[in-house]
């Protein structure tokens, strides 16, 4: 045999697989340490609300809305999310959710977070707020802080305003505690009797019980929390609130003659506001609403509220009647409900302390429209994009109140979530039922909140002639359709109104969101079958465009999510192919308010594992982790808290470059998806796809002044413009743009159709040309904990407990002294009370959400026990909620 032949063919060795595809490979995507729990995100969320009042760049009163914005969040979180959590840990006790966390170990680390955010709200108003409004002017005093005279006008005030409202209640045998109301302010009064015989003016004493030693007095809602002392009063050139609790407890004696008294003390119980309606069984909806929203006001108590320095003999009293535990005390420095400074906010014409004014643009399409006709002939030629509040919210209520009076308007249809009291929407559909047209309104009786509002809304229009209906059974219908059934000639069309807000005038100011009004004969159809299928029996009909919850829409996303990783993973192949290594084409970028459902997460987990580049801008809530390597390394997610409440849902995919767009009523959750009614459009007219893409995404990705992005470990810092980076805070420039569009100057051309030749901030690169892929984040790490070091306690959303995100954490470049630049006590808030407190409006769209932490260890309380507030399914939302009554909560031993 020649050597040739006898010689042995060189083996073809297999290319070892690097750490990281074997990594990616044997991921387990349902690994706890992969998810954000729900609650802490939303703390997170509200922290950063709180980070707009201690940013001493914002104007004064604007920190001051800010603060008491994080007040009323806190309250609707503790009222729905902590009630629900305290139910869960009573019924269900060893789930835990996709975190990790039980909800019992959920409730302790709320509470250590809460706590710390507690301090800091009133860290914040008692050393700048306060001081700073001394220094413009403006005292915020109790009366002891009055001068002699203001002393004396106080004491007029108690007598003459206050004392004929109050109440004086005697807690002993005989009287037991009163109930008191959700939220109301009330004073604890400590009594003691005088050693003078007959000083009990004939309250009847045994001495087999203790004489009366407690009182409760209840402040009226109607009184004022904030008394402005009179000009002639007040020292010149300033203006002078006194708290009325101050002003009570001075003459608090008034109401208890003949006893002693030996401390006075404020406080506030928050208790569960979930409803509890049996749709199935009740004859009248409506009826059946009223009923509950009066049960609502005495729910089981979540949280109790006391005056720093409170008896702690009082505080036992308190906590033993409403059947808590020291755990969900909280002990304030300062007045007690800081929402109520919101009233300083609307009284104080100052300019100087506030964000410069803003009048929102005309749409270009809609500047020279005077009549119906011309309306209609507008939206005929082209759709037309709202931006708002940057562009007027009038373009909509001109098209309802328009087709109202319009002698060839047949019918309108409309769904209403949340409406203002004096709502110009509402009032036009009741003249254009009078007027003879065909009106039919879907009013949401369930928006939480707004209840009463809706229910007399409701009433209303039944009287005008208006078709009211309630939407269907066990769900709530949450989209935003407008749908107007016009004749012109020998035919009908449809016109058609659709968004990501609620038809609400006040809060279109105060919110970002986008609608779209058009004539596409497919839309109106779609529309015109979503208003059947709400009004009639049937069973879901195929829709042309539309997407709509519950009927497949998280399928949908999914689809495009998959679709994205395909596309990926073809591109990777290709280019392994041909010998290149490139990144692929693949992109998704998405806006929403919160990121919770968890099939979601894990396809977009799967998509970045293929290297699709995925953009997140969620305002909220997000149990998304993102930069985790080999699992999320690919994912951006940045939330931006600014002057506006961000609150659009758009979601681009890249699609192989023939890009999608969608906007919509739903977020990527659960409840959005499996619990609502909501719709889903997509927008196909290629000059508004470049605006959206470019103007709305891609400002927010620019933004560097009010954004803040995600860490692997779940904490959020700032982003700061680097040192060759200009700033750019992206609702200024929209500002900017509006008044551009609106005379036809915007960056893009909505009349042409293309791109302007301008560049425009984009998410792609800069001067508007899109990149190979976006730009990616550097994303830094506090450094992990020591090995063998205590998992941290300390509440925060994704501390770096558990030894799986220990271990990743050495895979991210480490950051020399976070804490110099990310204070440690910082937390992050949300925006949800903004209307309340800016408007006295009752609109709250966004229903609180909850967020989650990996890494918590249970608080260590004595007698710490699971209690009932709320029905078990409010914390699970891939769940129809459950209609039984709450059972009743165990007695505090």
């Amino acid at each position: 045999m020649s050597q040739s032949k006898s010689a042995k063919k060189p083996v073809k060795k297999t290319p070892k697989k690097s750490l990281r595809q074997t990594v990616q490979a044997v991921r387990d995507l349902d690994r706890p340490e992969y998810f954000i729990n729900r609650e802490l995100s939303w703390l997170e969320f509200n922290q950063r609300v709180l980070e707009e009042a201690q940013d001493a760049t914002n104007p004064l009163l604007e920190r001051l809305k800010f603060l008491s914005i994080v007040a009323s969040n806190l309250d609707e979180f503790f009222e729905v999310r902590v009630a629900g959590l305290q139910q869960q840990a009573e019924t269900r006790p060893n789930v835990a959710e996709e975190d990790g966390l039980t909800a019992q170990q959920t409730l302790d680390a709320i509470a250590i977070r809460v706590q710390r955010m507690v301090r800091d709200q009133y860290q914040c108003y008692n050393r700048e707020i306060v001081p700073g409004l001394t220094a413009e002017g403006i005292d915020l005093l109790t009366i002891n802080d009055l001068s002699e005279p203001g002393q004396q006008w106080a004491a007029d005030y108690f007598r003459r305003e206050v004392f004929p409202v109050l109440t004086p209640l005697a807690i002993d045998p005989a009287h037991p505690f009163p109930q008191l109301l959700n939220k109301s302010l009330n004073l604890a009064v400590a009594l003691s009797i005088p050693d003078t015989p007959g000083a009990m003016n004939g309250l009847r004493y045994d001495e087999q019980h203790e004489a009366t030693r407690f009182g409760v007095v209840q402040v009226p809602r109607a009184l004022p929390r904030l008394v402005a002392v009179p000009a002639a009063i007040a020292p010149a050139q300033r203006k002078i609130y006194v708290f009325l609790s101050s002003i009570i407890s001075e003459f608090i004696g008034d109401l208890f003659p003949g006893l002693c008294v030996e401390g006075c003390y404020a406080f506030r119980v928050t208790r569960n506001s979930e409803l509890y309606l049996d749709e199935d069984e009740a004859d009248n909806l409506l009826e059946a609403m009223q009923m509950q929203l009066q049960r609502r006001r005495r729910g089981d108590a979540v949280r109790l509220e006391v005056q720093r320095g409170c008896d702690p003999a009082v505080v036992e009293v308190l906590l033993r009647t409403f059947e808590l535990e020291p755990i969900d005390l909280y002990e304030v420095d300062g007045p007690i409900n800081l929402t109520r400074l919101m009233a300083v906010y609307g009284a104080e014409n100052r300019p100087d302390l506030k964000d410069p004014t803003f009048t929102p643009a005309v749409p270009s399409e809609l500047r020279q429209v005077e009549s119906p006709d011309e309306l209609f002939a507008a939206i005929r030629h082209a759709d037309i994009l709202v931006h708002h509040p940057y562009e007027s919210f009038k373009s909509v209520i001109d098209f309802i109140t328009m087709a109202a009076d319009d002698p060839n308007v047949l019918a309108i249809k409309q769904t209403l979530y949340r409406t203002s009291g004096d709502s110009p929407i509402v009032r036009a559909l009741m003249r254009a039922a009078q007027n003879g047209k065909q009106v039919t309104a879907l009013v949401e009786l369930k928006a939480r909140f707004d209840e009463e509002n809706n229910i007399q809304w409701a009433r209303a229009m039944e009287q005008a002639g208006v078709h009211v209906l309630y939407g269907l059974v066990g769900l709530k219908t949450h989209s935003k359709l407008a749908l107007v059934v016009r004749r012109e000639g020998d035919e009908i069309h449809r016109y058609v109104h659709m968004g990501t807000g609620n038809y609400n005038e006040i809060t279109a100011r105060l919110y970002t969101d986008v609608g779209m009004l058009t004539a596409r004969p497919d839309i109106g159809e779609d529309v015109a079958k979503v208003f059947n299928l709400l009004t009639g029996m049937s069973q879901f009909p195929g829709m042309e465009k539309l997407w709509v919850a519950p009927f497949g829409v998280q399928e949908e996303f999914l689809r495009l999510i998959e679709r994205e990783t395909t596309n990926a993973q073809r591109q990777a192949k290709g280019s392994s192919a041909k010998g290149k290594k490139s990144k692929p084409q693949a992109q998704i970028i998405a806006k929403m308010n919160a990121l919770v459902d968890p099939g979601i997460i894990k396809a977009l987990y799967r998509a970045s594992q293929a290297g699709v580049q995925i953009d997140l801008i969620v305002r909220g809530v997000c149990c998304l982790r993102p930069g985790v390597p080999g699992v999320s390394e690919n994912i951006r997610v940045r939330s931006i808290i600014d002057r506006f409440l961000e609150h659009s849902r758009l979601f681009y995919f890249y699609n192989n470059g023939a890009d999608e767009i969608y906007c919509g009523s739903a977020d990527w959750m659960p409840r959005n998806f499996f619990q609502r009614v909501e719709v889903i459009f997509p927008v196909e007219n290629e000059a508004l796809k470049v605006r959206l893409r470019d103007e709305v995404l891609g400002a927010a990705l620019k933004d560097n002044i009010k954004a803040r992005c995600i860490r692997p470990d779940g904490d959020y810092w700032r982003l700061r413009p680097g040192p060759k980076e200009a700033p750019f805070r992206c609702q200024q420039w929209l500002m900017t743009q509006a008044r551009q569009h609106s005379l036809g100057q915007g960056d893009a051309d909505l009349r042409s159709g293309r791109p302007a030749a301008r560049p425009v901030p984009s998410a792609w690169g800069d001067g508007g040309q899109r990149a190979t892929t976006l730009p990616k984040l550097e994303l830094t790490l506090r450094p992990a904990p020591a090995s063998g070091a205590p998992p941290a306690t300390d509440g925060r959303a994704g501390t770096m407990a558990d030894p799986v995100l220990q271990s990743l954490a050495g895979e991210v470049k480490h950051e020399a002294d976070v804490s110099a630049n990310f204070p440690d006590e910082m937390f992050n808030t949300t925006h949800n009370g903004v209307i309340n407190a800016a408007t006295n409006s009752s609109a709250k769209e966004n229903e609180v959400e909850s967020v989650d932490s990996r890494a918590v260890t249970s608080l260590k309380s004595a007698g710490r026990r699971p209690k009932v507030n709320t029905k078990p399914d409010n914390l699970k939302n891939n769940r129809q909620p459950s209609t039984k009554p709450a059972p009743k909560r165990r007695k505090h031993k």
